[in-house]
């Protein structure tokens, strides 16, 4: 690893003093914006000698808008500005010798002024690169519409989902999941549900970041995925409107409304989006156990059947007043009401070692589940002059409840039907957890295109879980001791970090540094027959990360980029929590509170050419890593979260947008992985490495002005995550679009799933005297039939901030 450190300093160091030998000529550099003065990201500037208008070079706008062509000979040249669904900008002749040109802002004027005169809607791509990140445009697939956030997120480049919800990246898991740059604080299972719960019509873009810059939270080792909401800014009442009808293996519906009132100075915002669904899911599962000599002693089969339903509500609304141009305070609401119930019988089939039925339990899990979510975000941002010296705070507050009321009725049966045991358990789960954060943040541009990032942050948490069992006989309950606790925990997180970045010729550099101090304390109150137990944790790291970036040629068409970065994984307070949580009679879950945090340092270089395709490689190594873990005790399998020693990955990724004709533009993304585990184990030593294709692809047909259709899906070979090695599966998608009523309508058909084929399914490893395999049958084939409506005008103003400061702290909650 020092090495590998050692290379990555020398190699920046050769960059940069190359880079440096390179800034000779003249150059011109500006900004382009709107007419409101905002910054257009990634717009297009292209250089033309004046003479006969050839190409001399082109470039795409930063964030800030800012653009530069370096190294000119001299000439007298022309530089023309283009970005979709605006008016294109040429200037007039310009004379460059050895002086750097600073020229005035370009502003461009939208196409159209309001609905009603737009004829041409100008549609985003699919995948857009950054140098820290990769946007993915939601709307931009007809097969999202109908789907739900974890749906939306399944088809994302890099990311897959298994039957539970679980996310992972680039092959790892741990990723932080963040809603408008803030974390959502609850923990796998809970934020699976909520995301269930969030339809597509919601989502805006989806920034997918391996490595993110300093100035986001060092959580989540395997990156940031940040999911963007719809937010809306112009002038006057507008509105969109969504309303779907899907089937499955059951009917299911959701509707939305977004939309804003903008008027002088106030902006009032809000999101609203309900669905009523019920799905489907058959698991089963094959163990077979063995005695020390590897003989077999018995086997089960287990087959489960989950149709739960569920009604979602998720309503999101904002104020923002805008004092003058430069200074803006504003006000956010969240909410998210979630109320679902399931019935889920369990039969099981318990064999001799010989193959002959022993005995059947068949049980019966119903719940009744509850999720409140509420929050306020109160935000201030002053812009001190046009040249980007800017002052942001956050002050959030985030209160979730959770519960969950269960009732296990196991019933065991000889072969011939005779009744042997009967058992009834109930719960009663309730969680609390209240979040505090406050974060300040600060942007000073410097000389010679260089910027500097600084910024605080601090968040308190506390969370207050009960596990509350009973014993039910003769309709009398008991308390159940052995199961029955109650755990408090609470953190504080204080951060501080400083970003830098500066443009040097060709030549690009972005590093940051970020300190974390970390504070846990941590109480299990016991019960009348156990005794209570605590712990206390306290760790102080620093983060560093690194961009550079160097275009091959003057035209900045060959562009290569290498970052390195060190993150955290802390255990989701959930995985601290050491209740168990009942599924079978031969299945629990467990929590640990010796569970440590996981480092992660990520390399990565990376190759783009044009806007058409970008390859890279990409080597991380976690420590401690954190991962699923089942273990055996008797005949039950107890899963819980275990720190299982080194996840060494090397990956391998291209990535491309093409358009063959006209009508037709497709965009690609495959990869190549491998994973590496290494680690003291239950079994011993767990040595398990395996590599793993992965393929993401869509093609979308533009077959008239108001008729479009798309193909998608993905597919993923066999891989490897701890104990679990998965099976190959994969999705494909198709999808019609329609329209209508002057282009203010739209109605849309999508099929997912169209072949049934996602079925994740797999076996569990290094489990001591048993072997096992798992079969998952999802309800993932749905029709849906959409229809969209936009009312109101369409004149831009500069967007304001809808997000807040707690960025990483939701994301462990529960």
């Amino acid at each position: 690893m020092r090495r590998l450190q050692l290379f990555f300093t020398l190699f920046t160091l050769i960059l940069f003093k190359f880079a440096h030998a390179q800034t000779t000529g003249g150059s011109i550099s500006g900004t382009v914006s709107d007419e409101a003065k905002k910054p257009l990201d990634g717009a297009t500037l292209v250089l033309l000698a004046a003479k006969d208008s050839t190409v001399i070079s082109t470039s795409l706008a930063k964030a800030d808008g800012s653009f530069s062509f370096q190294n000119l000979k001299n000439n007298t040249y022309i530089i023309k500005a283009t970005y979709m669904g605006y008016k294109s900008y040429v200037s007039g002749p310009m004379a460059i010798s050895q002086k750097p040109v600073s020229l005035p802002a370009i502003m461009l004027s939208s196409i159209g002024k309001t609905l009603n005169e737009v004829s041409v809607t100008a549609k985003k791509s699919y995948v857009q690169q950054k140098i820290d990140r990769t946007v993915v445009n939601v709307g931009a697939l007809i097969s999202n519409t109908g789907a739900n956030a974890l749906e939306v997120l399944s088809k994302t480049p890099g990311v897959q989902i298994d039957a539970d919800g679980n996310i992972t990246f680039k092959g790892k898991s741990g990723v932080l999941v963040m809603i408008d740059d803030k974390p959502t604080y609850l923990s796998a299972a809970n934020l699976a549900t909520y995301l269930r719960s969030l339809p597509s019509s919601s989502l805006d873009q989806i920034e997918l970041m391996d490595n993110p810059p300093a100035k986001y939270d060092a959580a989540g080792n395997a990156g940031v995925i940040n999911i963007k909401t719809k937010k809306n800014t112009n002038r006057g009442f507008n509105a969109v409107t969504s309303v779907n009808l899907a089937q499955g293996f059951y009917v299911r519906s959701d509707a939305s409304i977004n939309f804003n009132y903008r008027i002088d100075k106030v902006n009032f915002f809000a999101n609203v989006a309900y669905n009523k669904q019920k799905t489907f899911r058959r698991l089963e599962i094959d163990r077979n156990y063995f005695d020390e000599n590897g003989n077999q002693t018995s086997s089960l089969q287990d087959i489960s059947y989950f149709r739960p339903s569920s009604n979602n509500t998720n309503i999101k609304a904002g104020l923002d007043y805008f004092i003058s141009p430069k200074t803006t305070w504003g006000v956010v609401f969240t909410g998210t009401i979630s109320r679902d119930h399931d019935s889920s019988p369990v039969y099981s089939l318990l064999y001799g070692k010989t193959g002959e039925l022993d005995s059947t339990i068949n049980t019966l899990n119903t719940s009744k589940n509850k999720f409140d979510s509420k929050g306020i975000n109160v935000n201030y941002t002053h812009k001190f002059d046009s040249a980007g010296r800017a002052l942001t705070f956050d002050l959030d507050y985030i209160r979730d409840i959770s519960g969950s009321n269960q009732f296990f009725i196991n019933n065991t049966f000889l072969p011939d039907g005779t009744l042997t045991n009967s058992q009834t358990i109930k719960d009663d789960l309730p969680a609390t957890i209240n979040i505090y954060s406050a974060k300040i943040d600060y942007t000073h541009p410097l000389k010679g295109k260089a910027k500097l990032e600084a910024g605080v942050k601090s968040s308190y948490v506390n969370t207050d879980n009960a596990a509350n069992y009973f014993n039910v006989i003769d309709d009398i309950s008991t308390i159940d001791y052995n199961n029955t606790n109650r755990f408090l925990y609470k953190e504080n997180i204080n951060a501080a970090y400083l970003n830098f970045n500066k443009t040097f010729g060709r030549f690009s550099l972005q590093t940051g540094l970020r300190l974390e101090n970390t504070n846990g304390d941590g109480h299990q109150l016991g019960n009348a027959q156990k005794a209570d137990s605590s712990f206390v944790k306290h760790y102080t790291n620093i983060f560093p990360t690194a961009y550079f970036s160097y275009n091959l040629d003057t035209a900045g068409h060959n562009v290569l980029v290498a970052s390195y970065g060190r993150r955290i994984g802390r255990p989701s307070y959930g995985s601290l929590n050491p209740f168990t949580f009942f599924v079978d009679k031969f299945t629990y879950f467990s929590g640990n509170p010796f569970l440590k945090p996981q480092f992660t340092d990520d390399y990565k270089l990376a190759y783009s050419f044009k806007s058409l395709f970008t390859v890279a490689v990409a080597y991380n190594r976690t420590t401690d890593v954190q991962n699923e873990t089942i273990h055996k005790v008797d005949n039950t399998f107890i899963s819980t979260t275990g720190n299982i020693g080194q996840q060494k990955t090397l990956d391998f990724s291209i990535s491309s947008n093409l358009q063959p004709a006209k009508w037709w533009s497709v965009n690609l993304y495959a990869e190549v992985y491998n994973n590496t585990y290494q680690g003291v184990f239950y079994s011993g030593y767990l040595n398990e490495s395996k590599t793993t294709f992965s393929a993401n692809g869509n093609n979308q047909f533009t077959l008239s002005k108001t008729w479009s259709a798309e193909i998608s899906g993905f597919y993923n070979t066999s891989g490897t995550y701890g104990q679990f090695v998965s099976i190959p599966t994969g999705m494909l998608n198709a999808a019609i679009q329609k329209k209508i009523l002057n282009n203010k309508g739209t109605i849309k058909f999508n099929m997912r799933d169209i072949f049934k084929s996602f079925s994740p399914s797999g076996t569990i490893t290094n489990i001591v005297g048993a072997t096992a395999t798992y079969h998952n049958f999802v309800d993932t084939q749905v029709a849906t039939l959409t229809f969209t409506y936009s009312f109101g005008k369409s004149t831009n103003v500069p967007a304001k901030r809808n997000t807040g400061g707690a960025e990483s702290e939701q994301g462990r909650a529960h």
